[in-house]
């Protein structure tokens, strides 16, 4: 009897452990985040891109453990809209967010458009908004208090791609003068921050940039440009115009058989050029926010190779491509807002904004510390190669995996 009575405690016992790791791993509260994102239109291979960054993150925050405010466990819900990839959507959208679904805390859309468009409204509202694709640095001289990027900003993306060019001038005996430089974007804020980045370090080594066009607003047909760089024969052709841009750069970079010692462009990833177009698209130098390689490391994603290999079995569609930085900076944004709520010990999306506002954090994305202005002012800008179909990092060298292949063949 007294063994029976010992194993019945025993076991009651074990039950009742059982069922309070259940009960707390159940009853975890829900912060509720909000998000207008571009599931359609022209940035939606992007804004996927972003929204699985986002969902990774909260599933793996949520198998740690959850976020925790003074002592209560919460795990993050978004509520997506699409914008179709159009700014007044998009604020549209913002507003229904806050005024009909009461959310109190917004995670970013994609594209420095789409997060002009929104900023005003959630600014407003005095919504906290971290935000993972909006890299222009107009987004940061308006004054917003609510608005907090993870992202370096976009004049700094392709600016080192000219610092590239002027040393491999000087290898040849060259003056970095003797460069010439050919810059296509998008007429879109972000690319037009680009455009600004490279003529800037451009008119520093008193580069001569012969061609400075706007690319057509569908992003389908460069060709025209393109034929102006063959006529002209500049030493680097830089391009920015998103993921549509990218795939339309390099198709018709190969189509019209374009020799120009150096190619940089953005988005390359997000844009699968590898994939869509193999042997065409190496030796391409393409700027990244985040690369697999790099030695950054946090207690929830793991290294930066980590997190890759961790998201490819989430998200098994990526397995045999490299995951987008678009990705893995969605996902930062909503490590930022856990340490965020952890460090505020609240849900007053008051002290939520402060706690952000103060973060000093490292991840596997990088480091991340805001401005007064809002901008990450603790991570830099790489650039990648394709070498034989892989993105090998080649700047800057205090970074860099592998050595550049130059010229272009």
């Amino acid at each position: 009897m007294k063994k029976l009575s010992l194993l019945s405690i025993l076991m009651a016992s074990v039950s009742l452990l059982f069922s309070q790791a259940s009960l707390a791993a159940g009853h975890c509260g829900e912060i509720h985040l909000g998000s207008a994102i571009s599931l359609t239109g022209k940035y939606a291979t992007n804004g996927i891109h972003a929204k699985n960054g986002y969902e990774y993150a909260i599933q793996k925050i949520k198998d740690a453990g959850g976020v925790m405010v003074d002592g209560k466990c919460y795990n993050f819900k978004v509520t997506y809209y699409d914008d179709e990839s159009k700014g007044d959507r998009g604020a549209t959208l913002a507003e229904r967010l806050i005024s009909q679904d009461k959310v109190q805390y917004m995670l970013g859309p994609y594209s420095s458009g789409l997060t002009k468009a929104i900023a005003p409204v959630t600014e407003k509202y005095k919504i906290p908004m971290v935000e993972a694709e909006g890299a222009s640095r107009s987004l940061f001289n308006k004054g917003y208090k609510y608005l907090f990027a993870v992202l370096s900003t976009s004049e700094q993306y392709l600016a080192s791609a000219v610092t590239l060019a002027a040393e491999m001038a000087e290898k040849q005996g060259k003056k970095p003068s003797s460069v010439k430089v050919a810059i296509a974007v998008e007429n879109d804020p972000f690319s037009l921050d680009i455009r600004a980045g490279v003529s800037e370090d451009a008119a520093k080594y008193d580069m001569k940039v012969v061609i400075d066009e706007k690319l057509p607003r569908d992003l389908s047909d460069m060709s025209a440009i393109l034929t102006k760089v063959k006529l002209l024969k500049p030493d680097l052709l830089i391009v920015s115009g998103h993921s549509k841009g990218a795939a339309t750069a390099v198709r018709q970079i190969d189509e019209q058989n374009i020799k120009v010692p150096m190619i940089a462009l953005t988005h390359c990833e997000a844009a699968d050029v590898t994939g869509k177009f193999g042997d065409a698209a190496n030796d391409i130098l393409c700027s990244t926010q985040w690369a697999e390689t790099l030695s950054y490391k946090d207690p929830i994603f793991g290294t930066a190779a980590e997190y890759e290999q961790g998201f490819k079995k989430a998200f098994p569609e990526y397995k045999d491509k490299s995951v987008p930085y678009q990705t893995a900076q969605a996902t930062a944004a909503v490590y930022v807002f856990k340490d965020a709520f952890e460090r505020a010990g609240s849900l007053d999306k008051e002290k939520v904004r402060d706690a952000i506002a103060a973060t000093d954090l490292m991840t596997f994305y990088g480091g991340i510390k805001f401005s007064d202005a809002g901008n990450n002012i603790a991570k830099p800008m790489v650039l990648r190669q394709i070498q034989d179909g892989k993105y090998n990092v080649v700047a800057p060298s205090a970074f860099a995996s592998h050595k550049l292949n130059w010229p272009r063949k």
